[in-house]
């Protein structure tokens, strides 16, 4: 069952311009778009009879909240930034289109892309054998999950199912982390160990709020949010890792012939070196492919 926790707006707004104010420092230097120069072979593989919902652009649905390294607001506090937003622009320089970003909710981006009001989603979305039926992939990186406690915790590992037994974990509804949380609970419970309480939060400011505050005991989401927050805050500390490596990819409506010339772009960027000064910048160089793929292997529960 889900928790609501009772977090005051002022809290809240307090957190999220502590943690602005912490993270800009950073990512302030990451502000300057890097961009690629037109692929004529992606170019040419973008199917004759596909209608981009605005011609010329590329429309990519991409997170609208605080959650760096992947997406958040420059220092004009309008423009997206991130490695996400990054990698978008790649893409749409290479398929020689304007880029049009439009920040989402989580919840939002299958719908959008099934009801064609999104070309493509780039949310972190992990490549998984479910979601492969309804959408087409490339990848742009492998990541995995993180568990994050607070910097003097006493949790010091979170590796196993038995680790998460009794412990309050917040973690974000309709993801990969939620239903690894929820399988090894399971385990949990038929072995008769203590049930986790999930605690389900989307909004970061508010998660790292509680888990500061000692009113969860760890957070479970993506490993490069999770490195980016203890690199730039120090207030936080990675104890363990999920049991999945992910392929994050490029999200597209199945079968619209889009994931061909996609792939061949991030390839594209991948031999120029625009794709690693993104994910240089944003550190995330540990998750860094050699090669784009379409609809790999997925996450199988």
């Amino acid at each position: 069952m889900r928790n609501f926790c009772a977090i005051t707006l002022l809290a809240v707004l307090l957190v999220s311009q502590a943690a602005g104010a912490a993270e800009k420092l950073d990512a302030s230097k990451n502000e300057t778009p890097i961009n690629a120069p037109a692929n004529p072979d992606a170019i040419k593989k973008i199917p004759a009879n596909f209608h981009f919902i605005e011609p010329g652009t590329l429309t990519v649905a991409t997170s609208a909240t605080h959650s760096p390294p992947l997406a958040l607001l420059a220092s004009d506090n309008q423009t997206r930034i991130g490695s996400d937003p990054d990698i978008a622009r790649l893409l749409a320089d290479s398929l020689g289109l304007k880029l049009k970003l439009v920040p989402a909710s989580w919840e939002d981006w299958p719908l959008g892309i099934t009801a064609g009001r999104y070309d493509v989603a780039m949310f972190n979305i992990a490549v998984t054998e479910e979601r492969k039926k309804k959408f087409d992939f490339a990848t742009y990186r492998a990541d995995n999950h993180a568990f994050v406690v607070k910097a003097n915790s006493s949790v010091t590992s979170i590796n196993s199912p038995e680790e998460i037994a009794g412990k309050r974990i917040i973690v974000a509804s309709g993801t990969n982390q939620e239903r690894i949380l929820l399988s090894w609970d399971e385990k949990n419970r038929a072995k008769g160990l203590p049930p986790v309480q999930p605690i389900y939060l989307t909004d970061d400011a508010s998660a790292t709020l509680l888990l500061l505050s000692g009113r969860a005991d760890a957070m479970f989401g993506p490993h490069s949010m999770a490195a980016w927050k203890a690199a730039s805050r120090g207030q936080t500390k990675i104890v363990g890792t999920g049991p999945f490596r992910a392929w994050v990819a490029v999200t597209t409506k199945k079968g619209n012939g889009l994931a061909d010339a996609l792939q061949t772009a991030l390839d594209g960027t991948i031999a120029g070196g625009q794709y690693q000064q993104v994910l240089q910048r944003w550190g995330e160089q540990d998750e860094a492919i050699s090669h784009s793929t379409v609809n790999p292997p997925g996450i199988v529960y």
